[in-house]
């Protein structure tokens, strides 16, 4: 019973001191390493004394009730959520199994989306062969790795990542915990007041005024030409809505007929590629169905350019949209999007709208004069 008051107490002073390193995230940057190794410090406290003294306590013949048990693990994810730098426990492929609240603000990725997808998705695509080596490494044993890494949104801000091997009760395998921590050049966080969001409101009115200009656009487009119909409508797409726009058409064998880049170099280069090496052409191309991607893990989606670098890696993209056209059952063409760099990717909204008007797209490009 000393021994479980003993542990009690422990825990207690951990909470305070984890609530001290909290309130310490105002300090300026220069600052924020010294704060950064605390809390470091406090994890490893967590892992190498805490944990090891409940499990001791837990097998040691204890008497122990349902209650008191579910009191302590909720009072350890309390801690978890709590803890003040981002934080997050992956298995040896990276996989995400939990993310605290100060991560989800971190990468802005929220927690139910992030369990069970690879960590490395939120990485530059650069970053995550290292990413996944280092967290293997860590997994089997080695010791602690640390590396500096960027996030997929924000290229420009280097992000120092911080690996340490943890076993929680009951798991089979060693978990990783991941710190994350920005770099210097990325500002120090500061409190922010509460202020209205009006990001989507924001982007429903601007979804609305693109609609309104694509039903302009093909109401003025000839009718039943396929070709002159779907470019008239990938240029009102590109560039408010998406940053690249491709369209490939065809039946039996599709071919690349437009190609909207940032620059026309850019263009150039994907103008020569054939459809068929394109994986997520060709599946669009057999289902029939749209594909939404946010942050594509397969860096080869989209096949390689002129050069034998992937699509996706040399244009950074950060999402995209892939739209089959569809008369008679069979698809005749295939709408791109690709949104790269710190561009909101595509929202289940966009999506949606963006279903809409290629439906409307079908109907112009078929319709006869």
């Amino acid at each position: 019973m000393a021994q479980t008051d003993e542990f009690g107490e422990e825990l207690v002073d951990f909470v305070r001191r984890v609530a001290e390193l909290k309130a310490a995230r105002s300090l300026s940057g220069g600052d924020l390493p010294t704060v950064l190794d605390a809390a470091i410090f406090e994890l490893d406290h967590v892992a190498d004394q805490l944990w090891p003294w409940y499990e001791r306590l837990s097998s040691g013949g204890q008497p122990r009730t349902a209650s008191a048990e579910r009191q302590e693990q909720h009072l350890l994810r309390a801690v978890f959520q709590g803890f003040p730098l981002p934080v997050a426990l992956v298995d040896r492929e990276a996989v995400v199994r939990r993310l605290n609240f100060a991560a989800t603000s971190f990468t802005g990725v929220r927690a139910g989306y992030a369990t069970g997808r690879p960590l490395t998705g939120l990485l530059a695509h650069a970053d995550r062969a290292a990413f996944r080596s280092q967290a293997a490494a860590v997994a089997r044993g080695e010791g602690d790795r640390s590396l500096t890494v960027r996030l997929q949104q924000r290229p420009s801000v280097p992000v120092h990542a911080t690996l340490s091997a943890v076993r929680p009760s009951g798991e089979p395998h060693t978990t990783v915990l991941v710190v994350l921590q920005p770099g210097e050049t990325a500002p120090p966080a500061m409190p922010t007041p509460q202020v209205p969001d009006l990001t989507e409101t924001t982007r429903h009115a601007a979804l609305t005024d693109l609609q309104d200009e694509m039903t302009t656009a093909l109401l003025t487009a000839p009718r039943g030409d396929r070709e002159a119909v779907v470019r008239q409508a990938a240029r009102v797409l590109h560039g408010r809505f998406a940053d690249w726009v491709i369209v490939d058409t065809g039946t039996a064998r599709m071919s690349r007929t437009t190609v909207l880049a940032p620059s026309p170099k850019e263009a150039t280069a994907l103008t020569e590629q054939d459809p068929a090496t394109c994986p997520l052409i060709t599946e669009t191309t057999r289902t029939g169905s749209p594909s939404l991607q946010v942050r594509p893990e397969n860096p080869d989606a989209f096949g390689r350019d002129t050069d034998g670098a992937p699509v996706l890696v040399q244009a950074n993209v950060t999402s995209l949209l892939c739209v089959p056209l569809t008369v008679g059952g069979a698809v005749q063409a295939v709408l791109t999007l690709f949104r790269c760099g710190p561009r909101p990717p595509f929202s289940l909204a966009e999506a949606k709208a963006m279903d809409t008007m290629s439906r409307h797209i079908r109907l112009a490009a078929t319709e006869t004069p």
